[in-house]
């Protein structure tokens, strides 16, 4: 418990300072980039300020998730993050397609560009990102909120590196249709690097059963206790990135006692979390109970 609570405060206390950080990134860039007449340098602010609003609701979200469960809230706060993660991740989308639009319309209209404005903002943003990426590099490890902003800040550290070499070119040879080219280079990036996220954030808020678990291996490791006949109506899902949770109807062999019963739920419980790092199973046990018996229960038969 304690070693969770150090994991929050270390996360807490990186993510503070990125949000400051991000923020300097973003007033300069935005200034700069008005002042210069950079779209790459405009759409690296916004792919900035998308970054503070990410991190800042990462930083919410990560204060809310140790929240203790209660009566009228019974899994806690467990899901902020992966609502964070959702909601990040379908700006960054949106953001993406935005620059792409405004970049194609500038691409046909090249306009002269303050390039000198453009390379020292982008080395700026290159330094203050990279401080950042590594601030949060060791939390992105397990934790999916953490690593949807540590994505956008390595994202930007990226984009920034292509915005000092478009600045360099518009610098030495003039040619200023790189800036919308950056742009749309930026974007297409953001999309593809944000859409993985928004994929695994979604399949956990639809409790889709974890992509690396297989539900007939469950059922196999199930089968090896000798008192059980069958195992139905089950339902795996993630309540976090973290947790795995496991509901069934198990139908045992024999009329056993609840407390032979218990020895038999604490082997398969064991197993189940050796091998599939289920951290937590409900189980209905049944004795020759005439019920149906599909491993995967459809409940529109309920209301038919």
């Amino acid at each position: 418990m304690s070693e969770h609570h150090h994991h929050h405060e270390v996360s807490g206390k990186n993510l503070f300072i990125t949000i400051v950080l991000n923020i300097i990134i973003t007033v300069a860039q935005i200034i700069g980039g008005i002042l210069s007449g950079s779209l790459a340098l405009l759409s690296d602010a916004l792919h900035n300020f998308s970054d503070v609003l990410a991190l800042i609701i990462a930083y919410v979200a990560n204060r809310l998730s140790v929240y203790p469960s209660s009566e009228v809230k019974t899994f806690g706060y467990k899901r902020a993050e992966i609502l964070a993660t959702l909601f990040n991740s379908s700006i960054l989308v949106g953001v993406g397609i935005f620059l792409i639009v405004e970049a194609i319309k500038k691409f046909f209209h090249p306009e002269v560009i303050d390039s000198n404005l453009v390379i020292w903002l982008g080395v700026l943003s290159i330094v203050l990102n990279s401080a950042s990426v590594l601030l949060i590099k060791d939390d992105s490890h397990d934790n999916m909120n953490i690593k949807a902003a540590y994505l956008h800040l390595l994202t930007d550290v990226l984009t920034s590196v292509a915005v000092v070499l478009g600045g360099v070119l518009m610098y030495y040879f003039d040619i200023f249709w790189i800036d919308p080219l950056i742009s749309i280079i930026i974007a297409v990036y953001l999309i593809w690097a944000s859409f993985g996220l928004l994929k695994e954030s979604s399949s956990i808020l639809m409790q889709f059963t974890p992509k690396d678990i297989d539900i007939q291996k469950v059922i196999d490791i199930v089968k090896t206790q000798k008192e059980i006949e069958n195992l139905h109506h089950i339902h795996i899902w993630k309540l976090d990135d973290k947790n795995i949770h496991l509901e069934a109807h198990l139908d045992f062999k024999e009329d056993l006692s609840l407390s032979l019963s218990n020895k038999v739920l604490d082997r398969l419980e064991e197993s189940l979390k050796k091998e599939f790092h289920i951290s937590h199973t409900t189980f209905q046990c049944e004795y020759k109970r005439d019920d149906d018996k599909s491993i995967i229960y459809h409940h529109d038969k309920e209301q038919s």
